[in-house]
């Protein structure tokens, strides 16, 4: 590597961090953007005034889950892709191309042919999977071992993602929701905001970056050992601990991932959305979970390097299983809405137990996301760096596969006697014992699995050979 990243700092981070900020709120922007009309478009009648492709509930949601869940799959190959060939920088941007393609495609393609609608969604896939492992890995790259600043850097890399997430449902759903423009220009305006990504990258990458992410992996570790060294066994006690925050991690993704896909019908079919006259849009709920992670990320940045500088040590498998207790607790608000639904027939859920919801979803992201995302370029070999990445992606990846299925589940448990006996024993109509049943029993699971986090987490922190806690 030739050229260093430039010099001196921003808020006392590299100045590199905030170009990669910009990079990522644009294409989260339209990928937010997009996952906001998604479920909406899939079920919209074909002979509406805004037409869609006319899904049922639970085909929606098992498509969704599909689409989803490759989305982050394909990350563990765009990581294996990067480390050997491409380097990180170039996959960022053939990703972001090919996002941007698929976008446009959507545009296309909605409402008039269901088949190119899903080739959009290829290109965005396969975009992704290049696009989402290697920005991170190169954040984390940006400071030394030991750094004490890495997981507030992450922290201020989240809040870009989110200022892009909270922005994107505004305008995309406003354009897709309204008869006058229709689903098509909501995927024009995610479109738009990849391609601002792209070139963002392309523009002052080289001047903020310098080589940082130019060479692959496997090269660079070359260079650096003059051979390719086989892994340690403090290299590979920590891959296992990747490997087992692998379950925990893609439970708690299981839960949150509701977020687009049950929670979202659930806005649109069972949440009171007016304020006087004005009906909220069902996809502007979609921006609450960033627009509290801008509020609440540097509050969560400033509390783990004061613990750290206090000496008070919260190891990421403790913020893990507080993570998971903070979302169950918002499943628990999603609880009381439904039993809110039950006052007479017809009756709707306040729109405060889905916000209350969607708050506490994010209390707990914001102690597992960027935790865990900064954690991985902790315990990642140099020359695994964007493939353990991937790893981390392919987490959700399989949470959102799962979750296609637990959220088409609410639109078949009526079917079930032994179901709907227990909803009425607790005073829930049939047409809501679903929601009781899936809602329920995730804050079940997350309660269950943090548990047993915490009696695992001595040995997981005995594997980490002191990755947290090294000083630069």
């Amino acid at each position: 590597m030739n050229q260093p990243p430039a010099s001196g700092t921003l808020f006392g981070h590299p100045k590199g961090l905030f170009l990669l900020f910009s990079t990522e709120m644009w294409e989260r922007f339209s990928y937010y953007g997009m996952r906001a009309l998604l479920i909406l478009t899939l079920v919209a009648a074909t002979e509406s005034t805004n037409p869609g492709f006319g899904m049922s509930n639970g085909d929606a949601l098992l498509t969704y889950g599909y689409y989803t869940g490759l989305v982050y799959a394909t990350t563990l190959f765009g990581g294996l892709i990067a480390d050997n060939w491409l380097g990180q920088r170039r996959s960022i941007i053939i990703g972001g191309i090919l996002m941007a393609i698929g976008q446009f495609t959507l545009f296309a393609a909605t409402p008039h042919s269901l088949d190119l609608f899903y080739v959009g969604l290829g290109f965005i896939i396969c975009g992704n999977g290049l696009f989402k492992p290697n920005i991170s890995a190169i954040v984390g790259d940006l400071y030394q071992p030991g750094d004490a600043r890495r997981d507030g850097g992450f922290s201020i890399f989240y809040m870009g993602i989110n200022i892009g997430g909270f922005l994107a449902p505004l305008i995309t759903s406003s354009l897709g929701e309204s008869d006058a423009f229709g689903w098509r220009y909501g995927y024009l305006a995610a479109g738009v905001g990849m391609t601002l990504s792209v070139v963002i990258q392309l523009l002052f990458a080289q001047k903020y970056l310098g080589d940082l992410g130019r060479v692959p992996g496997r090269i660079l570790s070359h260079t650096e050992a003059g051979t390719a060294a086989p892994l340690t066994k403090v290299e590979f006690d920590r891959l296992r601990v990747v490997l087992f925050l692998f379950i925990f991690v893609t439970m708690f993704w299981l839960a949150f991932e509701q977020a687009g896909g049950l929670m979202s019908l659930f806005a649109l079919s069972h949440t009171d959305r007016f304020i006087g006259t004005f009906e909220v849009p069902a996809g502007w709920f979609q921006s609450l979970n960033s627009l509290f992670i801008i509020i609440f990320a540097p509050f969560f940045a400033w509390l783990w390097v004061t613990l750290s500088s206090r000496k008070i040590q919260a190891d990421a498998p403790i913020k893990i299983l507080f993570g998971m207790l903070l979302t169950a607790i918002g499943f628990g608000f999603l609880i009381m809405g439904v039993f809110e639904m039950q006052t007479s027939p017809g009756s709707k859920a306040s729109m405060l137990w889905l916000t209350l919801a969607f708050l506490f979803h994010t209390f707990g992201e914001l102690c597992i996301s960027p935790v865990g995302l900064s954690l991985m370029t902790k315990l990642a070999p140099v020359k695994l760096a964007s493939l353990v990445m991937g790893i981390w992606f392919l987490m959700p990846a399989v949470a959102q596969y799962l979750a296609g299925f637990v959220g088409a589940y609410s639109d078949s448990a009526g079917d079930n006697p032994a179901m709907v006996e227990f909803a009425a024993s607790l005073g829930v109509r049939q047409a809501d014992a679903g929601l009781l049943v899936v809602f329920g029993g995730i804050a079940v699971a997350l309660v269950v699995f943090a548990a047993a986090l915490w009696l695992l987490s001595g040995t997981l922190v005995r594997w980490m050979h002191g990755a947290e806690r090294l000083q630069a």
